[in-house]
């Protein structure tokens, strides 16, 4: 199924991506896809395979799926909201609204006992937060290797696809009780600043973070379908998630759709775990319209230029990206904004540097190219598990510039 294209998109680039989409669904990778992408007033739109192999119920446009960390974005959009405001301030101190992260103690070394520490040289600060300098997150080591990680765990904050199983107090209490892994704003780590940000945003609006985003972002957009919870007449559209079996590679259920989904969940996650927000491909196209807009949708500014520039601007040194381990190569072309990775030049995708976005564990990608006008948004239902799922993610990307017409 696809929308006839318009000027902005070449025919035969579109031919190109939808066989590039309609093989991992052939060969049994994925159960479906809906994939999008769009070019000013062009848009063309994949939706192939089931939303559940059991019943192979089709997939459909407004399908439903779990964003997991394609949902960084908007969390950024959301505290940069509250920054306009007045509320918050990218550059002070985050206790006045985070007492828990005041008065902050540093591990001596990553492998150092729990108290093993020096004071903190400044407190944590927004910006922080948004560029994952704040000092603690995912540690890129063997599990179980560091006192610290251990004690994450064994706290149940560590990042993991399990969705979060404690209020946001009590989330923000057990992470308080731990030292930083890094002095902050010393280097980046991955994930857990934006779980901290979700809670930020609540406690500084004085509303549940679903209902600030659902006020002041999803409305606005018309993302209708967007939110932490699902009616249970729309249970219906969600997808059953699966993953590949380590045995044989065979899907299997990893997630179904059950009635637990319409309830709102226990921690409302802005750094997407446990599957966080569920949205569709048509939403996540306002939302990236509308960063491509400079802010505006129709006749309401959402967010200042001068935000979305520093969003979409890459807030780390040299020195820092040297410092905080990712996958293997991720530094060479890309940095971080504020919710997404920054690509810094020609990284065999895009011709030119700027790219922003990000994906998630559940197999979502989402990213926008100002200088292209280019929004793309790839949702399956596979958990992320190795380089082929990567592979497929790339493949998107790459057949999406292709489609471009001139």
């Amino acid at each position: 199924m696809s929308k006839t294209p318009s000027r902005g998109l070449s025919q035969a680039g579109l031919a190109v991506l939808t066989a590039t989409l309609r093989g991992p669904v052939e060969r049994g990778e994925v159960p479906g896809l809906v994939a999008v992408v769009s070019r000013g007033d062009a848009v063309h739109a994949d939706v192939l395979g089931v939303q559940d192999l059991q019943s192979g119920v089709p997939m459909q446009h407004d399908s439903l799926f779990r964003l997991a960390s394609a949902a960084k974005p908007i969390t950024a959009v959301a505290a940069l909201m509250l920054v306009e405001d007045g509320t918050l301030q990218l550059d002070a101190p985050v206790d006045r609204w985070l007492p828990e992260l005041a008065d902050r103690r540093v591990l001596k070394s990553l492998d150092s006992p729990l108290d093993d520490t020096v004071p903190a040289r400044r407190p944590i600060t927004l910006r922080d937060l948004l560029t994952l300098r704040w000092g603690l997150g995912a540690i890129m080591a063997r599990p179980g290797t560091c006192p610290v990680q251990r004690a994450m765990e064994e706290a149940r904050i560590a990042p993991s696809f399990a969705a979060i199983p404690h209020a946001p107090d009590e989330f923000m209490r057990r992470l308080g009780a731990l030292p930083l892994v890094h002095q902050p704003g010393e280097r980046w780590l991955y994930h857990t600043g934006y779980e901290v940000l979700g809670v930020l945003v609540a406690r500084a609006s004085g509303q549940g973070f679903g209902d600030f985003l659902r006020e002041r972002l999803f409305a606005p957009l018309g993302m209708h379908d967007t939110a932490f919870s699902v009616p249970a007449q729309k249970l219906h559209r969600m997808v059953t998630l699966y993953e590949a079996a380590p045995e044989t590679g065979m899907l299997k259920v990893a997630e179904p759709v059950t009635d637990p989904w319409s309830r709102p969940p226990l921690f409302e996650s802005g750094g997407g775990q446990g599957g966080g927000l569920l949205s569709t491909a048509d939403d996540l196209l306002a939302f990236g319209r509308m960063l491509l807009n400079a802010g505006r949708h129709g006749a309401r500014q959402l967010l200042s230029p001068q935000s979305l520039q520093e969003m979409l601007t890459d807030q780390l040194t040299p020195a820092q990206k040297a410092a905080s381990p990712f996958s293997p190569g991720f530094w060479d072309a890309s940095g971080w904004g504020f919710g997404g990775s920054v690509t810094t030049r020609p990284d065999g995708i895009s011709p030119t540097a700027g790219r922003y976005g990000w994906g998630g564990s559940t197999g979502t990608t989402f990213f926008i190219d100002p200088q292209q006008d280019l929004t793309a948004i790839l949702l399956t239902q596979r958990l992320m598990g190795g380089p082929s799922d990567s592979a497929r993610a790339v493949a998107f990307s790459k057949a999406a510039y292709a489609s471009l017409d001139g």
